[in-house]
């Protein structure tokens, strides 16, 4: 348990480097919030150790993407008091809408090319190794490389797009 633990910890530090400064989650939270959904996880057939932590990168990935969806529809008019945007700078909700694009341009990346987007998932959001990677789809190092460059390459054009 203690190792994993740590892994787990690696991970949610990898998921959250793109978090800006004062986030409202630390890493033992995501971690702990990351377990609980889990061990709920019902009809899941744990293949082997990279498995299981490509699918706690995914859910870790979820846990701040619902954050930044929730913390950006606040900003919005949610429960918010009125201010004066042009007087505070809005940083967080930068940062929440930038992470709502990336997902929104995984999703159709996903539609075009399924693996390209796991292969971002587990090695941007989960901090898996090309091999590790690998090994959870079952396909060649060098494959997952590939896909890697052209699934980046595919993403930055239509993030592009979208500025």
């Amino acid at each position: 348990m203690p190792r994993v633990y740590r892994e787990l910890r690696r991970i949610a530090g990898h998921c959250m480097q793109n978090e800006q400064a004062g986030r409202t989650i630390q890493t033992t939270a995501l971690v702990h919030e990351a377990y609980l959904k889990l061990i709920d996880v019902d009809n899941v057939d744990w293949q082997h150790r990279a498995h299981f932590y490509g699918v706690s990168a995914l859910i870790m990935r979820r846990i701040l993407l619902d954050r930044a969806r929730r913390r950006t529809a606040a900003k919005r008019g949610g429960k918010a008091a009125p201010i004066n945007l042009e007087e505070v700078p809005d940083v967080s909700s930068a940062r929440a809408r930038e992470m709502i694009a990336l997902d929104d341009a995984l999703k159709l990346l996903a539609e075009v090319d399924p693996r390209k987007a796991q292969v971002i998932e587990l090695r941007f959001f989960g901090g898996l190794t090309a091999e590790e990677t690998a090994e959870v789809l079952k396909v060649p190092p060098d494959t997952v490389l590939r896909d890697w460059n052209l699934a980046r390459a595919w993403l930055l054009a239509e993030l592009g797009e979208k500025q």
